[in-house]
């Protein structure tokens, strides 16, 4: 291989390696159609790229290296990730949302894309944790002034996360009087053994809290969430309702979730696709 196709080479590397870290995982075809390259020539690349450390390769793709369980990136950080992806949930969880219905919404980067979703649904009751979607209804309110038919929202109190969620025992003992017809929840990590999962123990035990308050529990969120795991589990696969998540999701993991969850909605793709078991 000559110099100029080596230095081609590492510049191919450096871009798969951006578009890693900042989306969060990416996709063998996507980067065959970006970069004007074979599906061998980037199979090559990610070998190379794992070999350094660098990225961890999945069936299909690649993700960035495994971070140790406890550490809980924060709002902003999250926030640039899989925006198309959490766009699409988004769009696909507000269909499931009833005028006049009183649900919940805990803290995430997918709840909050969700919650811009629900601004117009009249006559919701909105119970949070999260400070950022509260102020997603808030800033509506105060554009569009006094209307009928306008969002309660329902703050938790307690103590503040890298995420901007509100835990502890302010918020548990809040939620824990409440009854709400629907919990959309966001999640740090989802799998088979361990669950519904975060790094944060205080917000562990408020998302318990949340899922115990709910008459269904539906899950937000993205592809690149499946297989991740957090220090602390809060659910099992089996107390979910409903999992929307994006098209990125692999085959083998909606076999996977089709054995534990009663439905699965892929954002999307056709409605009759929807996996309901």
């Amino acid at each position: 291989m000559s110099e100029n196709q080596n230095l081609l080479a590492e510049q191919r590397r450096a871009l798969i390696l951006d578009e890693v870290r900042r989306r969060g995982g990416v996709r063998v075809n996507e980067l065959t159609r970006r970069l004007g390259v074979s599906d061998m020539t980037v199979r090559r690349d990610l070998d190379a790229l794992a070999r350094q450390g660098a990225v961890e390769k999945v069936h299909g793709g690649a993700v960035p290296v495994a971070e140790a369980s406890t550490h809980e990136p924060g709002f902003e950080a999250k926030s640039g990730l899989e925006l198309s992806a959490k766009e699409d949930i988004a769009r696909a969880a507000a269909e499931l949302v009833a005028p006049g219905s009183a649900i919940a919404l805990s803290g995430g980067t997918t709840t909050y894309a969700l919650a811009h979703r629900l601004v117009d649904v009249p006559d919701l009751t909105v119970v949070t944790n999260s400070v950022r979607v509260a102020d997603v209804f808030h800033a509506a309110q105060r554009s569009s002034g006094p209307r009928q038919g306008a969002a309660t929202v329902v703050l938790t109190g307690g103590v503040r996360t890298p995420s901007d969620s509100l835990v502890g025992p302010v918020a548990d003992q809040a939620i824990a009087a409440l009854h709400f017809d629907v919990l959309f929840l966001g999640v740090h990590g989802i799998s088979v053994e361990a669950g519904l999962s975060t790094p944060n123990l205080a917000e562990a035990e408020t998302n318990r809290r949340l899922v115990q308050s709910a008459r269904r529990v539906v899950v937000v969120a993205d592809h690149t969430k499946w297989g991740t795991v957090g220090l602390s589990s809060f659910a099992a696969l089996e107390q979910v309702d409903t999992l929307v998540t994006d098209a990125g999701l692999a085959a083998q993991a909606r076999a996977e979730i089709a054995e534990h969850l009663r439905r699965l909605v892929v954002a999307g793709e056709d409605a009759d696709d929807d996996a309901d078991v």
